[in-house]
């Protein structure tokens, strides 16, 4: 490149030409290049405090060099300013105002000038070839693409992909899978992001999308949109599930993606190190897709929480190990797959727990309304679960109890409420104690009780509770799956404060703009003084006020002429 620049003018063409078409970027942008170091070069010849030009023309080769400067009737800087005299001889009819060209006589680089027009040219061709890359890539995340091994650091394994450079992280990879370089190596395109050294292109073999991609490209069905894959779940190396649907019912979902002898689940169970595969048909009913999604084992009976987004699965004993799977992996894979927390149990555990429950909700209720045992039972086997629902369901739908009446509904109904108002007391004195703000209490949708649990976690003001998101309010408890007996504590136990109470989205939000309700209007009181004091304002300062901040500089001026 040092005799590039030195060159005759076929030669720069010809080496413009051959470095566009090796980078794979387009020609301008090395001429543009060029310029720029012969323009650098030239400065070092003529005098940095210069306002020097190139051209060169991409026809013919040609190159002009001149300096600009400006007409002015008194000159400050002889480097970029000629008064009118001068400039009448440079170019007639010149004004003041006017910017007028100087030509320049053609330079002859030395060593050193050419090598440092050579790392010019080299940095705006490195950074035109990544931008190239990040062009190419940025769209194509989601998408299968094969590589070779180039080298492998740290464990991160790094991928030639032609015309750039990917790498799969360690966690991207599929354990025990040794990677050597020259390998060619199938990955899914995971993310693509700018950074300061060039495009960073992360692949993966260890997300389910690229289990996804390998049966399109194997299955003809799923490829043309007949079969769908709903859900899928993995244990990298290890096993996985996905969850198939058809959209023609003449057409088997798991027997076309299992194909003729198992050829098809094959092909993309070798791709993946020989990771086992269950296939699953998808059903829009979550009981029916918990049942299929924790095959093999044979399911008794299935209760689903929709708002705690859990599943209570009763299996028989003999069954418990297999719903389970080694490790926890198959009750882990099948909760992934349907997207609900799952708690495996015994016909033994499951009749233990509804016992417990009937008990403890009994004697709630002969707490709480006074009532003798019998009565109790009555409302909890009728489905009554909490004081609310005795409160204020219709009257009839208690009347209509065998052995009750509609004077007996009415006096239950009055006994619940009387239960609710002293529990609604009793936390009204909690949170007091705890210091909580009564504003708090005017938010909507919180009550006492919520209050109470907000205070106990040091949210007191109303600016405490501002400061929050929505998701840190309210968001639902996300646990993973548990086996019986397990009551080891995990992290991802933790909702948001208030997730308990099963708050939607849209009451969060309206609680925290309640809450920051006051942050406006203070903005608003502030502006309104300030008006007011602006108004208030002896008429003889405003003209003064108004010239002070006409002359003051503002912004980077106002640091420029700050004396030094």
């Amino acid at each position: 490149m040092a005799n590039a620049i030195s060159a005759n003018k076929a030669e720069l063409l010809a080496i413009a030409t051959s470095v566009a078409n090796e980078k794979l970027i387009d020609k301008s942008i090395v001429i543009e290049a060029m310029e720029e170091a012969i323009q650098r070069a030239a400065r070092a010849r003529f005098g940095q405090e210069n306002d020097i030009r190139a051209k060169l023309d991409p026809q013919t080769g040609d190159l002009r060099l001149w300096r600009v400067v400006e007409v002015v009737e008194e000159v400050e800087d002889y480097f970029k300013q000629v008064d009118l005299k001068a400039a009448q001889k440079l170019q007639d009819g010149a004004a003041v105002g006017d910017f007028i060209v100087d030509p320049l006589p053609a330079i002859d680089l030395g060593r050193i000038d050419a090598q440092s027009a050579k790392q010019v040219i080299f940095q705006k061709v490195r950074d035109a070839e990544r931008e190239r890359q990040y062009e190419e890539f940025k769209d194509r995340g989601g998408e299968l693409i094969t590589g070779v091994v180039k080298s492998v650091e740290f464990g991160h394994v790094v991928v030639n992909l032609g015309r750039a450079e990917g790498v799969i992280r360690r966690d991207q990879q599929i354990p025990r899978e040794v990677a050597r370089v020259g390998d060619r190596v199938r990955a899914l395109i995971l993310n693509v992001r700018r950074e300061n050294r060039g495009p960073q292109i992360f692949l993966s073999r260890a997300h389910p999308d690229f289990m996804e991609k390998l049966f399109a490209q194997e299955v003809p069905e799923i490829y043309d949109g007949i079969i769908e894959i709903k859900a899928a779940a993995r244990d990298p190396g290890s096993r996985a599930k996905i969850g198939v649907i058809s959209h023609d019912s003449s057409i088997d979902p798991v027997g076309a993606c299992v194909g003729m002898k198992g050829s098809r689940v094959q092909a993309v169970v070798q791709e993946m190190q020989g990771e086992k595969i269950d296939i699953i048909p998808w059903s829009e009913d979550t009981a029916t897709f918990a049942v299929n999604a924790l095959q093999p084992a044979t399911v008794s009976r299935v209760v689903i929480d929709e708002e705690e987004s859990r599943i209570e699965v009763v299996v028989p004993e003999d069954q418990l190990s297999l719903a389970i799977g080694r490790r926890g992996q198959n009750v882990r894979l099948a909760s992934q797959l349907t997207g609900h927390a799952i708690d495996i149990m015994t016909e033994d555990d499951a009749s233990e727990k509804r016992q417990r429950e009937f008990l403890e909700r009994t004697t709630m209720f002969q707490e709480e309304l006074d009532v003798d045992e019998t009565l109790s039972q009555l409302l909890v086997a009728e489905g009554f679960v909490e004081l609310e629902e005795v409160a204020y369901v219709g009257a009839n739908e208690i009347a209509d109890i065998e052995g009750f009446d509609e004077e007996l509904a009415e006096e239950l109904q009055s006994r619940a409420r009387e239960a609710l108002d002293r529990r609604e007391e009793a936390s009204r004195v909690e949170r007091r104690e705890l210091g909580v703000d009564d504003a708090l209490a005017e938010m909507p949708h919180l009550t006492e009780a919520m209050l109470v649990t907000l205070g106990k976690a040091g949210i007191k003001t109303l600016d405490d509770l501002a400061d929050l998101a929505t998701d840190e309010l309210i968001q639902k408890k996300r646990a993973e799956p548990r086996r019986r007996n397990d009551t080891r504590s995990r992290p991802e136990d933790k909702g948001g404060v208030l997730g308990e109470y099963g708050l939607s989205e849209e009451q969060g939000n309206e609680i925290i703009m309640a809450a920051r309700a006051h942050w406006f209007e203070d903005e608003d009181a502030d502006a309104d003084e300030a008006d007011t004091a602006a108004a208030e304002a002896p008429a003889e300062a405003k003209p003064k006020a108004k010239a002070k901040a006409k002359a003051e500089p503002k912004g980077e001026d106002a640091v420029a002429d700050e004396p030094q």
